[in-house]
């Protein structure tokens, strides 16, 4: 897939305000600072589309980008350690399962993966989630290169061996590298061939 076209949205925390066309969309989503908006504005070759923070916890909207004016990339806040009370942690929680839950326009979950950290729970219990729901996923390995091969290759097999112990068949993942780029063919070829699927 060419990416053409890029542009931001919307920014909203309900559902009744979000984009009605019922064009599909493809969620991202991962613990806080995985390396999300990085990840977002390489796939779309634009510097700034998503906007990228040192301090974890800067998604706080769900955002939608709408690519090629065909399909939305939408940019879910994230989970884990952001520097929020307890009760803004709730309210996102609340957000956020509720678009996976209620929104039909969704076809896919991208679940981002930081690769140099061992499986963490709060990961494998959202994978969980998703699964639990027949929510459709794939996994994101984000920050490759910062690893050598060979110890890329253990911490992927670590955690897809964390997958199987729950999983039958896993879900579709990639590796990927914002600096380097990697992984954004696949990626989109992948989102182009759900949308042949689906739309054929």
């Amino acid at each position: 897939m060419k990416v053409i076209s890029a542009e931001f949205v919307s920014a909203f925390t309900e559902l009744n305000k979000l984009p009605s066309d019922r064009r599909p969309e493809f969620a991202f989503i991962g613990r806080s600072n995985v390396g999300k908006s990085s990840l977002i504005n390489m796939l779309v070759q634009r510097k700034n589309l998503a906007l990228t923070s040192s301090t974890p916890g800067k998604t706080q909207t769900i955002n939608h980008f709408l690519v090629n004016h065909q399909w939305y990339m939408v940019d879910l806040p994230g989970y884990g350690f952001a520097k929020v009370s307890q009760k803004q942690r709730g309210v996102w929680k609340k957000m956020v399962y509720e678009y996976l839950l209620k929104r039909e326009a969704l076809w896919t979950v991208f679940v981002l993966i930081d690769s140099r950290v061992p499986p963490q729970r709060s990961d494998l219990d959202f994978i969980s989630f998703l699964g639990e729901n027949q929510i459709p996923l794939a996994i994101v390995f984000t920050k490759t290169d910062k690893l050598t091969k060979s110890k890329l290759e253990s911490s992927i097999r670590a955690f897809l061996t964390k997958l199987e112990e729950n999983w039958e068949s896993l879900p579709a993942y990639f590796l990927t590298s914002s600096e380097k780029s990697a992984g954004r063919t696949a990626i989109l070829d992948y989102i182009s061939s759900l949308l042949d699927r689906f739309q054929n």
